[in-house]
C-alpha cells in the first residue's frame, strides 16, 4: 500500500529549516489498532493546539511496535483523518516498526553498562511469587515485579530483558495540567520489561527513544499514560536524554466511566462532510476546556483550529 503523505507539509521542510530553530517540537502518537474516535482525536487536537500555540512543529508517529495488535490498514485511516480534520503534520510520519534497530542500540548500551537483567518470569510465576508473600492483588492489576530472576544471571536466549531499578527510584516531575507528580518506581512498579520475551520492544523503551531522536520538546497525551512518565523520565535519565515538558489531557469515557477505546466499542469519528467534522472537533474541544460557540460552526476547519489554537493560548499559555 502506498504511504499516505500529507498534502500540506513539507517533505523537505526538517531540511529546510534545522530543528533547533523550534524551541518546541510536539507530536501525536497514535497505535493502529483501529481508527480515531472521540478520545483519540482530544489528545491529536490537543497536542496539536498546543503546538500551534506556541509557533512549533507538530510530528505524527505511528506506535506499532506491538505488532501483534496492530490492525492491518488503520494507520493510513488515522493519516487520512487528521487530514480531514485540518490537523496537518511537519514532518514524514515515523513508524516504530521500521526502527528497531534503534531500539536496539539503546538495549545495547544500558547492556553495556551492566543495568539490565534476563528474566524468564511469566505472569502466573509473578501472581504466585507476589500472593506468597502476602500481596493483595486485584483483577487486571499491574504487578509490581518482585525481582525473581534479577540476581540469577540467567543466559536463556527466550527471556525478557528488564531494567535493573536502583533500592530507592522516586521520580517527580510537573506535569503542566496536574501539577506536581511523583512515583516510587521500586515500590510502586518494579524493575519493568524493556524487551519482551518473544523479542518486541517495549512501549517504554521505544516512546523514549523515538522522543530523543526526533527532538520532542513537549509531550501532550492522554492521561492514561500518566502512570507511565516516570519511567520514562528514569530511562531518559540513563540513557542521557534531555527531559521533555509533559502535559497529560483529561480522558473521554463512556456511559460505565470507561476509557474509550476499541474494546469499549469506541465509534470511529465521522470523516464524510465538514459539518461532521466540525461537530467531532467541537466535541473534542470542549472536552479541554476551550469556550464553545455554535456560531463558529460557520467557520472553514481551518478558521475554526485558528480560532482553538488562540484560545489554548489563552487557556494553557499563561
Amino acid at each position: 500500500m502506498k504511504t499516505l503523505q500529507n498534502p500540506q507539509s513539507s517533505q523537505g521542510s526538517s531540511q529546510e529549516t534545522p530543528r533547533e530553530a523550534f524551541p518546541y517540537r510536539g507530536r501525536f502518537a497514535p497505535s493502529p489498532t483501529g481508527p480515531l474516535h472521540d478520545g483519540s482525536l482530544v489528545s491529536a487536537l490537543g497536542s496539536w493546539l498546543d503546538a500551534r500555540a506556541h509557533g512549533g512543529q507538530w510530528l505524527v508517529r505511528i506506535e506499532d511496535v506491538d505488532t501483534p495488535r496492530t490492525v492491518q490498514g488503520s494507520d493510513q485511516i488515522i493519516l487520512q483523518q487528521l487530514i480531514a480534520c485540518g490537523l496537518h503534520w511537519d514532518e514524514e510520519v515515523v513508524w516504530q516498526s521500521k526502527r528497531t534497530a534503534l531500539y536496539q542500540a539503546a538495549l545495547d548500551q544500558l547492556n553495556k553498562d551492566q543495568m539490565t537483567y534476563r528474566c524468564i518470569c511469566s505472569r502466573k510465576h509473578i501472581e504466585e511469587t507476589l500472593r506468597a508473600s502476602g500481596a493483595e492483588l486485584g483483577r487486571h492489576e499491574d504487578l509490581i515485579y518482585p525481582g525473581s530472576c534479577r540476581n540469577q544471571n540467567r543466559q536463556e536466549e527466550k527471556a525478557a530483558i528488564r531494567v535493573a531499578l536502583p533500592s530507592s527510584c522516586v521520580l517527580q516531575f510537573k506535569d503542566r495540567m496536574k501539577g506536581v507528580q511523583s512515583q516510587d518506581l521500586t515500590t510502586q512498579v518494579g524493575d519493568f520489561v524493556l524487551r519482551r520475551a518473544d523479542g518486541l520492544f517495549t512501549y517504554q523503551l521505544a516512546v523514549v527513544v523515538d522522543d530523543h531522536l526526533q527532538d520532542i520538546t513537549h509531550i501532550v497525551r492522554g492521561e492514561d499514560l500518566l502512570s507511565n512518565t516516570a519511567r520514562q523520565l528514569y530511562l531518559q535519565q540513563i540513557l542521557g536524554y534531555q527531559i521533555p515538558s509533559y502535559l497529560h489531557l483529561p480522558l473521554v469515557t463512556n456511559a460505565a466511566g470507561e476509557k474509550l477505546s476499541k474494546q469499549t466499542q469506541a465509534l470511529e469519528i465521522d470523516t464524510s462532510n465538514t459539518d461532521a467534522i466540525l461537530n467531532s472537533l467541537r466535541r473534542a474541544a470542549i472536552h479541554l476546556g476551550l469556550n464553545d460557540d455554535r456560531k463558529e460552526l460557520d467557520k472553514t476547519i481551518h478558521e475554526w483550529l485558528l480560532m482553538k489554537a488562540n484560545q489554548w493560548r489563552d487557556c494553557y499559555l499563561k
